[in-house]
């Protein structure tokens, strides 16, 4: 009997020294968690048993439990090295199978098809988002794959200018200049400085991206008089050599009070519809001057000038929140939310099984995958540029293991001890 109960504590060791081993090789293994032994004692008994004089018939292993506890996070030089700080697990897929893989493996690299991947191929997979970066689904079911687009998407024609400058009040009234004369009137010239006052350039784009020089140049018209107590102004777009009009007339008349404050226009101006200068859609651009535009006593100056178009980008950055968003920046400014990783949450993660590679899949004992984005409802916030060490402490694994390697010895001396006690039975001579 001592025999085979003994015998229940070395297979018992044994899976307790495997299991150990298992920890300590996979020390350097990112997103690994340890895992431990848990033990019970065997009963045999009948009803007719005394109860007080029970002896157990040794131990078994109830189960192989894994340890989810936090590893230490360690940055990393990628930005799509993510980390988990608390609970969670990454959402990957088998582009092949279809199927779903759990891990804290945040290891992730573009492929040439720009697909972010684990080591094992796996594609992360995201919640869909509207551009504002709002989730529009969290389930299982609706996630996406990660893919890097390679380009912005369509390029975007300028619709609009806005711009506020600083215009001198002591500017020279150019056409009551004595050059000028009925025999030689004054003509705006746009290659002609000495026809304007001030100009400004600024970048626009066609519907095909292509960048064109918009020019505005500002041309005094009036200082105030008895009957006109305004100072008068006449701001005139250029697209390249092209001249835009409202309603067929060039120019915008910008009106100012004593005050140097713009009285006229405003709201903005919508030029009339210029053909394409190097190609695709008609142009219909609106110049906004603001609020802040105004006249003073002081040198002429561009307090603020923007545009709303721009070309198709090239990607040069990507950047990953705290809330799991993905964000690409590209070359033209523009940036774009590709999703938000999808993290998933069990009622008994230690029911998942285990698929090597710091991997898991779920089982009924694990319950269904409860799905969300970082940072709520109990999941871990998502850390860019950082990888999650193993879990395993070598120092408490060595000390277990050399207790497991004795209680493995204790086991083999009472099989030994049980063996010479059967054999001096034996040897017994009537």
């Amino acid at each position: 009997m001592a025999f085979y109960t003994a015998l229940t504590g070395l297979n018992g060791a044994q899976t307790e020294l495997a299991t150990i081993a298992n920890n300590i090789a996979n020390v350097g293994t990112t997103g690994f968690k340890r895992s431990r032994v848990s033990f019970g004692d065997i009963i045999s008994t009948s009803p007719k048993q005394n109860p007080s004089r029970l002896v157990g018939s040794g131990t078994k292993v109830q189960g192989v439990l894994m340890q989810f506890g936090q590893g230490a996070l360690e940055t990393s030089s990628s930005a799509t090295d993510l980390a988990i700080s608390g609970q969670g697990f990454f959402i990957v897929k088998n582009p092949l199978s279809g199927s779903i893989s759990y891990t804290r493996n945040g290891s992730f690299k573009v492929t040439a098809d720009r697909f972010l991947v684990d080591d094992l191929g796996r594609q992360l997979q995201l919640f869909p988002t509207s551009s504002d970066g709002s989730l529009r689904a969290s389930d299982l079911a609706s996630t996406i794959p990660a893919k890097i687009p390679l380009l912005s998407g369509e390029p975007r024609a300028t619709s609009r200018i806005g711009i506020s400058v600083s215009l001198p009040a002591d500017a020279e009234i150019i056409r009551d200049k004595p050059v000028y004369t009925p025999a030689n009137p004054y003509v705006f010239d746009a290659k002609n400085p000495a026809t304007y006052n001030h100009s400004t350039s600024s970048t626009i784009f066609d519907s095909l991206g292509n960048p064109l020089a918009a020019t505005i140049y500002y041309v005094k018209d009036a200082v105030p008089t008895a009957g006109d107590p305004t100072h008068r102004w006449t701001a005139r777009l250029f697209v390249g050599e092209q001249e835009l009009s409202v309603a067929g007339t060039p120019g915008i008349p910008l009106v100012f009070n004593a005050s140097g404050v713009l009285t006229s226009p405003t709201t903005p101006f919508t030029f009339d519809i210029l053909p394409p200068p190097r190609g695709g859609d008609p142009l219909s651009i609106t110049i906004d001057h603001g609020n802040l535009t105004a006249q003073i006593a002081g040198p002429f100056a561009v307090e603020a000038k923007e545009q709303d178009g721009f070309a198709a980008g090239q990607l040069e950055a990507i950047s990953l929140g705290s809330d799991g968003a993905v964000s690409i920046g590209y070359s033209n400014g523009q940036k774009q939310i590709m999703g938000k990783v999808a993290l998933a949450t069990f009622s008994n993660p230690q029911g998942l099984k285990q698929v090597g590679d710091a991997h898991y899949v779920g089982t009924p004992e694990a319950g269904d995958p409860i799905t969300g984005e970082a940072g709520q409802n109990g999941i871990g916030a998502l850390v860019s540029g950082s990888l999650e060490r193993s879990n395993v402490d070598l120092t408490t694994e060595l000390v277990n293991l050399i207790a497991a390697q004795r209680n493995f010895q204790a086991s083999s001396k009472a099989i030994e001890t049980d063996n010479q006690t059967m054999q001096t039975i034996i040897n017994i001579r009537t």
